[in-house]
């Protein structure tokens, strides 16, 4: 099904949510997601199934956003923590939820460095790792396939800095090799949907990792392995919104369609969401974006107070500034 489309029901659901009933808990903000969709691109949020089944999460992110990713529950170490014991009931949940809120979901993530259980750390016979990937990756599509708008299928491949390859059992078993097999895997088990390779600190045009990225997609495309789209995480720190939108505009131009997928930001600044935001809106082939989160006491930083929503629910300034700069 075409994004449009998705979004498109996306829309009308959150339209249907959007005026909860009179003697609710909370007041729920205007949707950034409603204006996003006005321009072909969604908003969403990471949660999971413990912050879905939390009433004033659910009926914020119900309101206010279009997209769910599964913050945890879709990483190896949680769905198959042991070979071949895949465990659904997480993220059915979360598919079954954004399902029943007319929301898109992003799968997140196959093959990655980190959150990956021991038994697969372990294989050293590359027959056997090729044979587990494919497995993995063929059991989740298949169990998801038509309900599930894009996967990140390879993350954080890249070192930060440099951006050589970074250690992992991937890069020790296949070099770079392991992109290809990941991704015709992906293709097969789920011609539809949309396939990413993402990664973190891709925030500025010039450094070595997003040319790395640029360089390696455009290779990998040629050679004709499926890759859809790349994701920028966006974990900024406070300045470097700034130089994010040619970033961006240079990863976006060698693929079909990127995304914003974890955004947040330290401090929160209203204008540094406000020019993230925009950086997506004038690239057409930028779907939509993705905050890492609601609230800043369930973020991976919560020290750094990132998020649109403090602890009390209400939103910050910076969720005003996303309303204002999306026309």
């Amino acid at each position: 099904m075409k994004l449009f489309v998705l979004l498109s029901l996306a829309f009308a659901g959150i339209k249907a949510l959007a005026h909860p009933a009179q003697d609710t808990f909370l007041d729920v903000p205007a949707s950034v997601d409603a204006k996003f969709k006005k321009h072909g691109k969604y908003f969403g949020v990471a949660t999971d199934i413990k912050l879905l089944k939390e009433e004033k999460n659910a009926a914020i992110i119900a309101a206010a956003f279009g997209a769910v990713t599964p913050e945890n529950s879709m990483k190896w170490d949680s769905l198959e923590p042991k070979i071949n014991a895949f465990q659904w009931a997480w993220p059915d949940y979360l598919v079954q939820w954004a399902g029943n809120h007319s929301q898109i979901v992003r799968g997140h993530t196959f093959v990655w460095h980190s959150q990956l259980p021991d038994w697969v750390k372990n294989i050293k016979d590359k027959a056997e790792l090729t044979t587990v990937m494919k497995r993995h990756i063929n059991t989740a599509m298949g169990r998801y396939k038509g309900k599930i708008y894009a996967w990140d299928v390879v993350n954080e491949m890249f070192k930060d800095g440099n951006g050589e390859l970074r250690d992992s059992v991937w890069s020790k078993t296949y070099g770079d090799g392991f992109v290809k097999i990941a991704f015709e895997t992906a293709r097969a088990a789920d011609s539809k949907a949309k396939l990413y390779i993402n990664d973190f600190n891709l925030d500025q045009l010039n450094n070595a990792k997003t040319q790395k990225m640029i360089s390696k997609v455009k290779e990998w495309r040629a050679a004709g392995i499926p890759i859809d789209g790349i994701g920028s995480q966006a974990h900024l720190k406070p300045g470097q919104a700034a130089g994010f939108g040619a970033a961006l505009k240079g990863l976006c131009a060698v693929v079909p369609e990127c995304a914003i997928t974890e955004l947040d930001i330290e401090g929160a600044k209203a204008e540094e969401y406000a020019t993230v935001a925009k950086a997506c809106l004038d690239i057409k082939n930028c779907v939509g974006i993705t905050v890492w989160g609601l609230r800043d006491p369930d973020s991976w930083r919560k020290e750094k107070t990132p998020l649109l929503f403090g602890a009390d629910y209400k939103a910050k300034p910076a969720w005003n500034a996303l309303l204002n700069a999306v026309q």
